[in-house]
């Protein structure tokens, strides 16, 4: 059964900058968990068959003039009554809409805050589905560290001791970024988009055996650390292994599920004299040129073939 996250109508009023027409109203109790937004339309007509009262309720100009225009006071005071007993989390007006005095009025009466925003409507919807489905994403935490690499976000995991923080410092000293180190929070934004960052209590360091713990972005500058970044490629360190049959063309690109998203893997075979810096990097590389529709390993494989063919 996958964990349920949630927010406090508190942060969402903070973050989204809002107005509360209701402060009597504890905010810190009201938790949103619904990423997904509603703009009453057909409930604004008393018709609420499959409405969806754990969404945040939306309205701009249209429905502040349908709900002057098209009911009696007394009749928008029932249909507002009925909104409000569903236990939405909240009612957010925009374009700095005044509620009526007998929207506030029943939203107390609930313990439903009543909120405006100086946003347009379709800018607010915008930003609070982005911010929403961000901050209650499925998540999980790898043991593993997570750099910027050329702008790819590349995760490099292995056995503890194996030489993941190492190889990270190596690519920090050559002008890259550190996300996380030792544990990655990864978040699922989209069925396609992961998104990984540190813990708030490691963040910027990392744990060197035989030295300890080192701050990178007091050691290197705060152009070699980053807060989150997208996954787009996993590297997965092991230990030499003479019988094991590693790839050596690359034609065929192997993956990892992640949050039930797919992620381009790569197993590296780790032995002395092997510089695990210069592998990451020409690994982000050619895993950004397979993007933009280059694929090395399928032009020497069309070469030899041509070759095999004007000796035939």
């Amino acid at each position: 059964m996958q964990e349920e996250y949630s927010i406090t109508l508190t942060q969402f009023i903070e973050k989204m900058n809002l107005k509360n027409h209701n402060p009597e109203i504890d905010t810190d109790k009201i938790l949103i968990t619904d990423p997904d937004i509603n703009r009453p339309a057909l409930q604004l007509d008393g018709f609420f068959q499959h409405f969806d009262n754990t969404r945040i309720q939306i309205c701009g100009n249209v429905e502040h003039a349908y709900i002057a225009d098209m009911h009696t006071r007394e009749e928008n005071i029932e249909i507002f009554d009925k909104l409000f007993s569903y236990g939405i989390p909240c009612l957010v007006f925009c374009r700095d809409i005044e509620p009526y005095d007998f929207i506030i009025e029943t939203g107390s009466k609930h313990g439903i805050p009543v909120l405006t925003s100086s946003a347009t409507t379709s800018s607010f919807v915008h930003e609070t589905v982005r911010y929403l489905h961000e901050e209650l994403a499925p998540r999980i935490s790898l043991h593993a560290v997570l750099v910027d690499v050329f702008g790819e976000g590349v995760l490099i995991m292995g056995d503890s001791g194996i030489g993941k923080s190492e190889a990270a410092l190596e690519l920090i000293k050559r002008g890259h970024r550190l996300v996380a180190d030792d544990v990655v929070e990864i978040k699922k934004i989209s069925d396609e988009q992961l998104i990984g960052q540190s813990p708030a209590i490691t963040r910027h360091f990392i744990e060197l055996r035989g030295i300890g713990i080192i701050d990178v972005k007091t050691m290197f500058g705060v152009e070699c650390v980053k807060i989150s970044q997208q996954v787009d490629l996993v590297i997965k360190l092991e230990e030499w292994d003479k019988d094991a049959n590693y790839d050596r063309l690359g034609l065929s690109d192997s993956h990892i599920e992640i949050l039930g998203t797919k992620i381009v893997s790569h197993s590296i075979p780790i032995r002395p004299g092997r510089n695990l810096a210069i592998i990451v990097e020409s690994a982000a590389v050619n895993h950004r040129q397979k993007k933009m529709g280059y694929n090395a390993a399928q032009e020497m494989y069309n070469r030899v073939t041509k070759g095999i063919q004007n000796k035939q």
